[in-house]
């Protein structure tokens, strides 16, 4: 619950200007309703009154709006959601913001959804020309769609993305980031796999054999409960989607502390201790 703070137009130095209630609406792609019901549960900060008492919206509050509707697509009630966003530092601006959420959208299967050109710059309030669509691609953001003049869109990066189209990055080396990430997102992902396999799914499965053959032999020995032990396929899937679901959140947030620490670091190292200030607001981490 977002307590104590008043959201400002264009939080974290951004020069976007302030929205109305209903621009914010039409750019998150959510009712007017809704926006204003999320405000009374405390899930977003209130707006800040302009002239004729009107409320302003700022890129804090569109990019925790896409986190909420990412956090819910991942199946977590509303109330799940408010203990989540109420372990988030309380002034955590729009940039943090799309970092969680895309961090959040990667445990989604195939989540991209297919835009016409204009629905993809009504999304990010502005033009965008054929080199700001390569960019985007080469971040992983967008992509060519089936039909011309549509793209494939990942909505947990696209935020996040749109904010370097002004930032003076190469193509090439935006290609050569991406690889980087993969790589070692890749590395990450197989050993945490391994680990979840032979430590926790291994584990698992054992007991539930060995649970599978008692109970064929108190059947054998008598009459019991028909179907004893029988798990099959589905059984297994279901047991592998609970016994994960919790750990999701942990990795997640564990990958943005370690990454955010990490960064800090080389940022110390490479530039001294004022580049390396603002490494840790994602995760409040304010550690040496």
């Amino acid at each position: 619950m977002v307590t104590g703070t008043t959201a400002v137009p264009g939080p974290g130095g951004t020069d976007e200007p302030p929205l109305t209630v209903d621009q914010l609406a039409a750019r998150a792609g959510v009712t007017v309703r809704t926006i204003r019901f999320y405000g009374t549960r405390g899930l977003l900060p209130p707006p800040v009154i302009g002239p004729r008492r009107v409320g302003h919206y700022g890129p804090a509050h569109l990019s925790r709006l896409a986190l909420i509707e990412e956090l819910q697509r991942q199946g977590m009630t509303l109330a799940a959601v408010e203990r989540y966003l109420e372990q988030l530092p309380p002034d955590i601006g729009a940039q943090d913001l799309a970092i969680h959420r895309a961090l959040v959208a990667s445990w989604v299967p195939d989540s991209a959804e297919v835009v016409a050109r204009e629905e993809l710059e009504r999304r990010l309030g502005r033009a965008l020309g054929d080199d700001d669509i390569d960019r985007l691609d080469a971040m992983g953001a967008v992509g060519r769609g089936p039909e011309p003049g549509t793209y494939r869109v990942d909505p947990g990066l696209l935020r996040l993305a749109a904010q370097l189209l002004d930032v003076p990055i190469a193509y090439e080396t935006i290609l050569a980031a991406r690889t980087v990430l993969l790589e070692h997102t890749r590395s990450v992902a197989h050993e945490l796999t391994r680990l979840f396999r032979d430590e926790v799914w291994q584990p698992y499965r054992d007991r539930e054999v060995k649970g599978a053959e008692a109970a064929e032999e108190a059947q054998a020995a008598g009459p019991g409960p028909a179907g004893a032990g029988r798990g099959g396929q589905d059984g297994r899937a279901e047991a592998m989607r609970t016994l994960s679901a919790p750990i999701r959140p942990l990795v997640v947030q564990a990958l943005v502390t370690a990454f955010q620490r990490s960064l800090k670091e080389e940022l110390r190292a490479a530039f001294g201790p004022e580049a390396a200030g603002s490494a840790g607001t994602a995760t409040g981490d304010s550690g040496p």
